[in-house]
């Protein structure tokens, strides 16, 4: 009953799809002319041999497979490899990476006539989704279809584990169609095995692992000698009112530290003008990425407006503070920057990355600070590079043993 309704209200949403997809392009969230394959329109052709589908919401998903993907890339016995997302941003990093035979296309509207009419043009041999995404009509389909359908780097927090668990007997028949699940916690797999999926391993924490995938250009290279003069501070993943929170901290932190310069760099691109105009009413000068900037003579801030270009500002940063943490939102992923030797610093509201921050809490990579005064007073301007190599080693096991598990069901061994 639960699934016809489900069906019945995407049904009725797809009435109004054209004026949601034309407000969504406005906003700069979905692509001026792809955005038709998330109806299973595309110019893309399967081809023949074993295909291998990996599919992650956004960003954070997708770059947390690309090592792995980047390693099937070069497996002679697999024709092609699919990478389906959601998000436009996601879309414009896979666009930056060469592959050999990967390609991208965007998901579809999870109604059973797009999820069939998906299956029957790809045809793939294997479909892997990546953490908490959970599509009742694809999963059904794939299913019905004896596809292997795994969970990778499983991610079920309490508060949608909790919703699951109000429609009991539906989300029983949903996630009892997971083959296997490969958890990165010990509470997701007891949420899972509550949630009736039978084979789960925990393994760890894709994003853990280091991908050197985007690679700086010239023009990067001079923005960067440029900003090596001043001292910075990078304000990571911002959400509503945390920009405003960042340059309340550069404020502060002007008062003590000279030749400073804060780098902003929000989660969502189309908060871009309203943030740059609430910084300014604070008397502080702000450059866009996007202006090329050469010369960072009076700037306060330099907001980063362009797609995929965290880590470029994490390799030289020496503090990171993480956004989602001082709204209620549950925290961004701290593992990238602190992978490059940065401190991390955040809110109190980090439920979504709970575990990730107790172990950089025992590296003493990482500490909570609630207000611009605590964020300005815990900014340190050097690396600490000796506790990151625990990570870098706990990375590559996680990539050794996650390898070694896909290989198994790639190759027919399980």
């Amino acid at each position: 009953m639960i699934f016809f309704i489900y069906q019945f209200f995407l049904s009725v949403l797809l009435i109004f799809s054209p004026i949601i997809i034309f407000f969504r392009i406005i906003k700069n969230k979905e692509h001026k002319s792809r955005f038709t394959e998330k109806f299973c329109f595309t110019p893309l052709k399967r081809g023949n041999g074993k295909l291998i589908w990996f599919h992650g919401s956004s960003v954070g998903e997708i770059l947390s497979v690309i090592p792995i993907v980047k390693k099937y890339d070069n497996d002679k016995s697999i024709n092609k490899i699919l990478i389906t997302s959601s998000t436009l941003s996601s879309s414009k990093i896979l666009e930056k990476i060469r592959f050999k035979k990967t390609i991208h296309q965007f998901y579809p509207i999870d109604h059973f006539f797009f999820s069939k009419k998906f299956l029957n043009h790809w045809k793939p041999d294997i479909a892997i989704f990546l953490e908490s995404e959970i599509w009742p009509s694809m999963f059904k389909l794939i299913k019905s279809r004896n596809i292997t359908l795994i969970l990778l780097n499983a991610r079920i927090t309490k508060k949608t584990f909790n919703r699951w668990l109000n429609i009991k007997n539906f989300s029983d028949s949903i996630f009892g169609l997971i083959d296997r699940a490969y958890s990165q916690n010990l509470e997701t797999s007891l949420f899972l095995k509550k949630l009736n999926v039978k084979k789960i391993k925990s393994i760890g924490n894709l994003k853990f692992i280091e991908d050197n995938s985007l690679k700086s250009n010239k023009a990067d290279e001079k923005l960067f000698l440029q900003l090596n003069k001043y001292k910075t501070f990078v304000a990571a993943s911002t959400h509503d009112t945390e920009e405003l929170f960042a340059a309340r901290t550069h404020i502060l932190l002007k008062k003590k530290v000279k030749n400073l310069i804060t780098i902003i760099i929000p989660r969502h691109m189309n908060r871009i003008k309203e943030s740059i105009s609430q910084i300014n009413k604070l008397g502080l000068n702000v450059v866009s990425r996007s202006s090329n900037i050469k010369k960072f003579n009076n700037i306060d801030i330099l907001i980063v407006d362009t797609f995929g270009e965290s880590k470029k500002f994490y390799k030289f940063a020496t503090t990171v503070f993480l956004g989602g943490s001082i709204i209620n939102h549950g925290g961004q992923n701290p593992l990238e920057p602190a992978q490059f030797g940065a401190k991390i610093l955040h809110g109190p509201f980090i439920d979504n990355f709970r575990d990730v921050y107790k172990y950089l809490n025992q590296l003493k990579i990482s500490s909570k600070v609630n207000s611009p005064q605590e964020c300005a007073n815990s900014i340190v301007f050097r690396k600490n590079f000796n506790k990151v190599k625990k990570m870098k080693y706990l990375g590559s096991t996680i990539l050794k043993k996650t390898l070694n598990e896909l290989d198994r069901s790639i190759h027919n061994e399980i």
